[in-house]
């Protein structure tokens, strides 16, 4: 796997209802854990506001690609 680092936006590889985020939606990292076997990730809406800070597992998660777009969509 990459190496993830410290303010690297990542993508969501799965659905996290409870915290109303989905895979794909992308966030950024504020703290890496144990080595890098999990990740603090803020996820922010367009508009500036803080949807969620979440501890990850690294499975969890994948670094951006070259060439990837975000997309928006809204949320509950």
């Amino acid at each position: 796997m990459n190496s993830i680092w410290e303010h690297d936006r990542v993508v969501l590889t799965t659905d996290l209802p409870g915290d109303r985020l989905a895979a794909g939606d992308v966030g950024t990292v504020v703290h890496v854990h144990r080595g890098a076997m999990a990740y603090q990730v803020e996820f922010v809406a367009l508009d500036g506001e803080t949807v969620a800070v979440v501890t990850l597992e690294r499975g969890h998660v994948r670094p951006v690609e070259r060439r990837e777009a975000t997309h928006a969509r809204r949320m509950a």
